[in-house]
């Protein structure tokens, strides 16, 4: 059975390792303090290892997918290191995904709830012609710039 390509299997390792560091500074996210601007910069910093991380799984595809024509590889082989790739890169869109809901829950503490509900504002517009309908919006426009 013929083996993997040594470089993809290093690009890969190191992109996994870059996986599992990010994945820590995720979890020390938790003995920051909920905001401020050494959160911010963690927070900034885990993003743009996201980034990074996404790039190099963008080149580990290229490879994988040029890897067969540079040397020999059994099907069941190119199985494995796909399935690799995509665990992967699940785990990435995962931390991606729990980075924007906790950004989320920060804009709740820094502006505060929402306090118009969606179904007040169209109860409340409902019955308005288009210049009532424009006058409701400078309304709501100008409670949103004070």
């Amino acid at each position: 059975m013929a083996t993997p390509s040594g470089s993809w299997m290093q690009e890969f390792n190191e992109a996994s390792k870059l996986g599992d560091e990010i994945n820590g500074m995720i979890n020390g996210k938790n003995s920051l303090p909920p905001s401020g601007p050494e959160t911010q910069r963690h927070l900034s910093a885990t993003r743009r290892k996201i980034a990074i991380l996404r790039t190099k799984l963008d080149i580990l595809q290229s490879l994988l997918t040029a890897l067969p024509s540079k040397q020999p590889i059994t099907g069941k082989e190119m199985n494995r290191l796909q399935d690799m790739l995509k665990n992967l890169s699940t785990k990435v869109n995962q931390m991606a995904t729990t980075l924007n809901i906790s950004s989320a829950a920060n804009r709740e503490n820094l502006l505060g709830p929402d306090k118009k509900t969606d179904d007040d504002v169209v109860n409340r517009a409902s019955g308005l012609d288009n210049h009532g309908l424009v006058g409701f919006q400078r309304q709501i426009m100008k409670g949103l710039l004070i």
